[in-house]
């Protein structure tokens, strides 16, 4: 009774004493440490945002630099409503108290539209072209007060979440340790994979574009969980869509949805895109992003004691194999790996 007296207290000063009087229910917030709840019955609800002490500015996962002066959501936010795109509204936010009042979208992820019968081709057709927009429209207005363009995929972040792999992947969910020549031989291919990737020009990148960071309210897609965004290459958010762990998709399908957006992106940039090379790093991309992704969600479970993530652990390893078997010079990687997760065999 008392965290509710708190959060009506937190409402009423937020959006007024009326809107403080509905019922109050806890929302899933996947891995997130914030906490959120809808406050009243929809469509006259809003959604309250609780962030804990210190986690309000700083990013969950590696990045370099102090953590920055605005809350980054806030500031993400802002650059993206700016360009157009559709973004929750923010009705308050009290930085003292670390919480924030949102506008409700309703419980309707692009996921779960597709779970309950949804068109496949219509929703990830629209949610493509979205994401061909708002990157087509952040390279022609970049901005660097927006904490995104403070921030990079670098060969420093690249390597990290490929040992991050190691370590959580291959060691802890595996149970076995890497001997001292495969420590050695991994980190070196670590670095000169993190130095190719980080070698591709960086413009505004959401980082976890994917299908339950979409919400379709009014039957329009609504863009969430932007406050990692940062610099990175245009296959990026592409990949966290089209090898979304929650969501597998058949590669030709993928494939023709690569097509879409590299036709959308034509259209919104005027900028001719060489599709084959587009493609291979699309490839490399997705096997640095669904190894880190799996090793994330082991690392989700042990150390958060979270365990539902445990089963896309799966799908990330087989889009990973997927992706490894297209590009052979990664061979070296794929022979260590499959000593000890045989799925990357």
């Amino acid at each position: 009774m008392e965290v509710e007296a708190a959060l009506r207290e937190l409402v009423k000063k937020a959006v007024g004493p009326q809107a403080s009087e509905g019922k109050i229910v806890r929302l899933k917030g996947d891995a997130s440490n914030r906490s959120y709840y809808r406050i009243g019955e929809p469509p006259h609800s809003h959604v309250l945002m609780v962030m804990p002490d210190g986690a309000a500015v700083k990013s969950e996962e590696v990045s370099k630099g102090a953590p920055p002066a605005e809350l980054p959501f806030l500031n993400v936010q802002r650059y993206l409503k700016q360009l157009g795109v559709r973004v929750p509204e923010i009705l308050s936010y009290d930085a003292k108290a670390g919480v924030m009042m949102l506008e409700d979208l309703g419980d309707v992820t692009l996921e779960r539209a597709l779970q309950e019968g949804g068109n496949q081709e219509a929703l990830y057709s629209r949610a493509v072209d979205l994401l061909a927009k708002m990157r087509a429209a952040a390279e022609r207005n970049p901005d660097p007060t927006c904490v995104a363009f403070s921030r990079a995929f670098d060969e420093d972040l690249y390597d990290w979440e490929l040992h991050h792999f190691r370590e959580w992947g291959l060691e802890i969910w595996s149970g076995r340790k890497l001997s001292a020549a495969e420590h050695s031989r991994l980190s070196e291919i670590f670095r000169k994979f993190s130095s190719r990737l980080a070698a591709e020009p960086r413009g505004f990148t959401h980082r976890d574009y994917q299908s339950r960071n979409l919400m379709l309210k009014g039957g329009e897609p609504v863009i969430i969980d932007f406050q990692d965004a940062l610099l990175g290459p245009r296959q990026y958010d592409l990949v966290s869509f089209l090898r979304d762990s929650y969501i597998e998709l058949d590669w030709r399908f993928v494939e023709r949805m690569v097509d879409r957006y590299i036709d959308a992106f034509e259209r919104e940039s005027g900028e001719r895109i060489q599709a084959e090379p587009f493609k291979q790093f699309f490839d490399l991309l997705t096997v640095q992003r669904k190894l880190k992704d799996a090793a994330r969600f082991e690392y989700i479970h042990r150390v958060k004691g979270n365990p539902d993530f445990l089963i896309s652990i799966p799908a990330s390893l087989r889009y990973a194999a997927s992706a490894l078997a297209r590009v052979p010079d990664l061979a070296d990687l794929r022979e260590i790996a499959s000593r000890y997760i045989s799925a990357l065999a």
